[in-house]
């Protein structure tokens, strides 16, 4: 049984529409909670979101019977809290359980009212939301935030740019990739084993331990101070060689194990071949970083850049280079927004092995989808094709897409004119947009998976354009505090 929330309130309990909040402070906490009060207090956008939250619950699951669960509104306002304030579950749960406002929001607040949120609660229930419930959301966000700061007949121009989201990884080797596939081998092995009560892994830590003692010598030797060339190369060859050797022996050992248990309890337990599954993924792991390591130290090859992996646990993980100066390399994915004028983020999209001129003309289409009244829309010179300029110009009245490379006449004319020159210099300020943004949750992913990945991107875009919703209400009231006639003290 879920509900959205629980109407009736406690005794000394203070609804969510009376929270004090106070307007003087300079931290975040006071304009997200704002904004989420906003949202609760006018009745036609607390039910559009409210209808949409509904979604999360999975079809199998009865609103009306069994346990209730916990309210879809109390998920909601901590998935936001989460990302847009950039906690960790444990921060979380922390401020959930002794933070005044933050329990008002979430609907607690009477003196009887002792109940705790636990850490594993807390991230199985944040965990229901899906990008697509995220973006219907955002969109009633969005539009609530116009309502407030948008002149009716206004239309929206936008400014779209690409940032890296980092995955939560160490930096790649592939010898340090094979330790950690070899590893997981042998931690997964051994609790098979122990589940089975079959001997044959029990000194499962000690032989990790040899792992890595080779993968160590492996990586010290390219440290070899040897003023010998030949002699230095030889050491490299012969320590990645005795690490390779080990690590397959147990890899070798894990396939005739994991052969057994299929052989002996396949049969009498289904969940076998799903873990068995789990063990076989990095078994193929360790097997790549064993042929790579022989090809590029033994047999002295070049590994191309599309057979190497960078993660053996977030695999969707990309080595993005974009020419900053002093950020070499990126390990994550990249991410286009799409911002308005007034700094709200109207579209999103998660770039998997696709570079900006691939996704201008799908931002925008897919922007003014949701948003019709966008007509216009600035990008950088990354954006450019001349198919993309064509496109574009069809469906938007201004197109600001500088050219790369030399510039025609006619071109020279188009990007000298005033209007484009308007609105180049103020295409800057999605770089304050991804800043914010990055400083609000979204500079390093730390759910797993690329599932993970593009629903923590979701619900870290709706949670800002709550805060700026947050930010034209805490304007609104302070200047309404300031027209108030200063009543003196006479006595």
């Amino acid at each position: 049984m879920r509900k959205v929330i629980h109407q009736q309130l406690n005794l000394d309990e203070t609804g969510i529409p009376k929270i004090e909040i106070d307007l003087k402070s300079r931290d975040d906490i006071p304009q997200v909670l704002l904004g989420l009060q906003y949202i609760y207090e006018r009745l036609n956008l607390r039910e559009k979101v409210f209808t949409v939250l509904e979604k999360i619950l999975p079809e199998s699951i009865s609103k009306n019977d069994g346990r209730p669960g916990m309210e879809l509104w109390r998920i909601f306002v901590l998935g936001v809290l989460r990302v847009n304030l950039n906690w960790d579950y444990d921060r979380l749960c922390e401020m959930a359980n002794q933070h005044r406002n933050i329990r008002q929001m979430l609907g607690h607040g009477g003196f009887d009212d002792d109940f705790m949120y636990t850490r594993k609660t807390i991230i199985n229930n944040v965990s229901l939301f899906t990008p697509e419930i995220l973006d219907e959301i955002n969109q009633i966000v969005v539009k609530a935030g116009h309502d407030l700061v948008k002149k009716k007949e206004e239309k929206l121009t936008g400014k779209c740019d690409s940032f890296v989201v980092e995955t939560d990884v160490h930096y790649p080797t592939d010898i340090n990739l094979l330790f950690d596939a070899s590893r997981k081998v042998i931690q997964l092995i051994n609790t098979l084993f122990d589940k089975y009560n079959v001997h044959g892994w029990r000194q499962y830590q000690y032989n990790i331990k040899r792992v890595k003692k080779a993968f160590r010598k492996a990586q010290q030797s390219k440290r070899s101070k040897s003023k010998d060339e030949s002699k230095r190369n030889k050491l490299i060859a012969e320590s990645h060689k005795a690490y390779i050797e080990l690590a397959n022996s147990f890899i070798e050992k894990a396939i005739i194990s994991m052969n057994f248990l299929r052989q002996e309890y396949g049969s009498k337990e289904t969940l076998l071949e799903i873990e068995l599954l789990a063990v076989n993924k990095f078994v193929e792991h360790a097997n790549r970083q064993i042929e790579q390591i022989n090809r590029r130290v033994i047999k002295g090859e070049s590994i191309p850049h599309h057979e190497k992996v960078f993660s053996i646990f977030e695999e969707h993980t990309e080595w993005i280079s974009k020419g900053k100066q002093g950020v070499p390399v990126e390990l994550g994915l990249r991410v286009c927004i799409l911002s308005d004028q007034y700094n709200f983020i109207l579209h999103h999209r998660v770039m998997q092995k696709e570079t900006d001129n691939q996704v201008a003309m799908p931002m925008v289409q897919e922007t003014q989808n949701k948003f019709s009244d966008l007509d216009a829309c600035s990008f950088d010179k990354g954006f450019y094709s001349p198919l993309n300029q064509q496109d574009l110009s069809n469906i938007l009245d201004l197109v600001v897409l500088p050219k790369k490379g030399y510039l025609s006449q006619e071109r020279k004319a188009i990007e000298n004119a005033d209007e484009f020159k308007k609105y180049r210099r103020k295409h800057s300020a999605v770089e304050s947009d991804i800043n914010a943004i990055e400083v609000h949750g979204l500079d390093r992913c730390l759910d797993y998976g690329v599932g993970g990945f593009t629903r923590y991107v979701a619900l870290a875009v709706t949670a800002r354009n709550i805060q700026q919703v947050g930010v034209a209400i805490k304007k609104r009231k302070l200047k309404e505090q300031n027209r108030k006639p200063q009543i003196k003290d006479t006595s």
